[in-house]
């Protein structure tokens, strides 16, 4: 499906994670939860969403996901989205690794490739090769894709009365393509570790541990910030992160 432009995960000292899944995932308590996490290891950890995260990248995104009247042409929108991902990079990814900090990123290339390309149906090949334009080639050390069902994504941001931004509102098949679309990179992409979005978000909080834990036992180069005993177990019951529940992003 996909060919392999040029990518390359960071060389400095700092770490680059990303999560990745369908509305309603738990993208956002999941960053959270593993900012918090590697902070209690004394970590330093920025995150980060896209779009946004920077000046440019927040005009963005109130252009492309709260604009509601305004017609983006799905073309547009690829662009607009890989706008922010440049200055995103350029402004807060390098210079945050080459620092020694752990950048955590609510979404990142996948994203495109599942929203613009099988959501809107532009060639995946030309998404990537754009990409690796803007990013100049930076991929995460690892992308935690949360695996939830499209439809219960719906069904948790309907129960969390969530206001629904222009991406959120379109149609469940749209949804569904871009859910299949995630399944499929995961394989097609390196570094990408699928994780069972089901259950609380303490749950799969300990599953995101226990993944990046065995991910990097062997594989995280040396002279990084982080090792992978640093991602340890989740607190136990009883403890604030137990006690959270799965949120609507």
């Amino acid at each position: 499906m996909l060919g392999e432009p040029a990518r390359s995960v960071p060389v400095a000292p700092g770490l680059f994670l990303a999560f990745e899944g369908v509305e309603g995932a738990g993208k956002t308590t999941q960053v959270r939860l593993l900012a918090e996490h590697l902070r209690g290891q004394g970590l330093p950890v920025v995150v980060a969403r896209e779009p946004g995260s920077t000046p440019l990248g927040e005009r963005i995104r109130e252009t492309t996901l709260n604009d509601a009247v305004l017609a983006i042409p799905a073309r547009s929108e690829l662009f607009l989205m890989l706008a922010a991902r440049a200055a995103f990079v350029e402004q807060v990814v390098r210079p945050a690794l080459a620092g020694g900090t752990v950048v955590i990123a609510d979404r990142f290339e996948l994203s495109t490739l599942a929203y613009q390309g099988e959501g809107r149906g532009l060639p995946f090949e030309e998404i990537r090769r754009c990409n690796a334009l803007a990013t100049g080639g930076l991929a995460p050390d690892a992308t935690l894709l949360l695996d939830v069902d499209p439809d219960e994504g719906a069904r948790r941001q309907q129960a969390a009365g969530k206001a629904l931004d222009r991406l959120e509102s379109e149609d469940a098949d749209f949804h569904r393509r871009v859910a299949r679309a995630y399944r499929s990179l995961a394989v097609a992409i390196p570094g990408v570790i699928p994780i069972d979005g089901r259950g609380s978000a303490s749950e799969v909080h300990g599953r995101v541990l226990m993944a990046l834990a065995s991910s990097f036992a062997e594989t995280l180069p040396a002279g990084r910030v982080i090792t992978g005993e640093q991602f340890g177990s989740p607190a136990g019951p009883g403890s604030p992160s137990s006690q959270v529940a799965s949120e609507a992003e």
